[in-house]
């Protein structure tokens, strides 16, 4: 497998900082005014940045597309337009995540209910019993699906029987749903967090805006995953908008086209979340003047064979609105 540098265009908002026993915490996200996105950008979105230290979580697979455990800061080599940066914070060490699943259960997806609870369940089985998991269904209503909406080592017992039990009918509010799950997975003391969107696309009851939700999903701070199960005769499907849902968030887009493959695709997402490298860095050039600014990282074995990458492509770099930087 060829290297590849996969992800969308971001713009990050402030983000603050400091070191804590090797981790990176990060706190203190906001929006500042738009410009307009860079050339070659399909993300749709506008969004401000002013960046003081660039995280990037990263998924690294070798020749054979497999995981690439047990690499360390020497594989990694990153550069912001062409310029190398030094890596301020490496992370190679498994830790909890914050979990949200986020299930479609409006009359459109009513046949596909058992293969939704069989993959969710089989993600669940795969994940570390100090994650935090909750669940979202919805249909043109969001529902929590537990009454304190969070949940420690949840089984995949009780949440196979909590995804079978709503009745798939109604509407679909999916911009709605999550909006509602990153308010909700944003209150985690949890550094890490990831959205898992089981959905057919569409959306016909939402108050939310397609827009609108991509301004919250480009935020730095949850990755999320969309598997698109589709009935070909509903008009109201999109796969297009579960693309833009997981590539502007840092995430991927998965589509299953045999019976039995949502269960194999939400195994692997939970692999890869659990092996994840987190690289952080501070830009060389702290002048931000709302320039793009690419991000390039090459990850190499000690060997020096190159391995496939996943990660952030880049942002627009802007300063905080009245922070008085001077632009040269």
């Amino acid at each position: 497998m060829k290297s590849s540098y996969l992800g969308r265009t971001w713009r990050v908002s402030w983000i603050w900082v400091r070191p804590l026993f090797g981790c990176v915490l990060a706190a203190g996200f906001g929006l500042g005014q738009t410009v307009p996105p860079p050339p070659g950008s399909d993300t749709g979105l506008n969004l401000s940045v002013d960046v003081k230290l660039v995280v990037l979580n990263v998924s690294v697979r070798n020749k054979r597309g497999g995981m690439a455990p047990r690499l360390q800061e020497r594989n990694f080599r990153l550069e912001e337009n062409g310029q190398p940066q030094a890596i301020r914070a490496f992370q190679a060490v498994d830790t909890p995540v914050a979990v949200g699943l986020v299930v479609d259960s409006s009359r459109s997806m009513q046949t596909k209910r058992p293969e939704v609870a069989e993959a969710a369940a089989a993600f669940v089985r795969l994940s570390d019993p100090r994650d935090e998991i909750f669940l979202v269904n919805f249909n043109e209503k969001v529902n929590f699906s537990f009454p304190d909406t969070k949940l420690l080592a949840t089984s995949p017992a009780k949440l196979t029987a909590a995804l079978l039990n709503p009745v798939a009918t109604g509407q679909t509010a999916l911009y709605d749903a999550i909006g509602s799950a990153l308010a909700h997975i944003r209150t985690s003391r949890i550094e890490r967090k990831v959205l898992l969107v089981i959905s057919d696309g569409g959306d016909n009851a939402s108050k939310a805006t397609q827009a609108g939700l991509l301004q919250e999903v480009a935020r730095p701070d949850v990755e999320i995953y969309t598997i698109g199960l589709f009935d070909e005769e509903d008009p109201d499907h999109n796969a297009g908008v579960l693309r833009k849902i997981a590539g502007s968030s840092g995430g991927q887009a998965f589509q299953p086209r045999l019976p039995g493959e949502a269960v194999r695709i939400c195994e692997q997402i939970a692999r890869d979340i659990r092996t994840q490298y987190v690289v952080s860095y501070s830009p060389a050039n702290q002048n931000f003047c709302g320039e793009y600014r690419a991000i390039k990282l090459r990850v190499t074995t000690d060997r020096g064979a190159r391995l496939a990458v996943r990660t952030r492509a880049g942002y627009i770099a802007e300063p905080k609105a009245g922070s008085g930087a001077e632009c040269r």
